[in-house]
């Protein structure tokens, strides 16, 4: 499949506008590697992750494509998280908010600019928002407003 040019520039500017505050690839690599580290080290999270997880060499690498594909639009990750998130029995808002404060602090940690958490932030908390819906809607069978509302929703 060949990319347009206007996709191949879209892409190439993203790309230089992530890399100006500082998120380039190495950074993206750091910050997955810290985060799923107070993952796993989390009395919370880290059951759910490693129940599920057996190869984490391999987990990292697909959460460093992942992000990559976020944050420079990379085209490099191929997956369905909204399938692998519907699987897992009881996760809710709650478990995602407690991911989202997991995440702002490892971007804390690091930070190189403000701005660049902030984005980071932003985009983390949408993909949550999607997933928390997805997972009411395909897991749950919700089709009340409430399930639409996702991490805004109170329960």
């Amino acid at each position: 499949m060949t990319t347009s040019p206007h996709a191949a520039a879209a892409r190439q500017s993203k790309r230089e506008a992530a890399e100006a505050l500082q998120i380039d690839p190495g950074f993206i690599r750091q910050m997955v590697e810290e985060f799923y580290s107070a993952i796993r080290g989390d009395a919370r999270l880290g059951p759910i992750f490693a129940a599920r997880i057996a190869d984490w060499d391999e987990h990292l690498d697909r959460m460093t494509a992942f992000w990559s594909s976020v944050l420079h639009e990379s085209g490099g990750f191929r997956g369905n998280p909204m399938v692998k998130h519907i699987a897992i029995p009881g996760i809710e808002r709650d478990d995602f908010l407690h991911w989202l404060a997991l995440f702002g602090a490892t971007l804390d940690r690091l930070e190189r600019d403000p701005r660049a958490t902030q984005l980071i932030v932003a985009r983390a908390r949408m993909i949550a928002d999607s997933l928390l819906t997805g997972i009411r809607i395909h897991r749950d069978g919700r089709t009340d407003f409430g399930a639409m509302k996702g991490l805004d929703d109170a329960g």
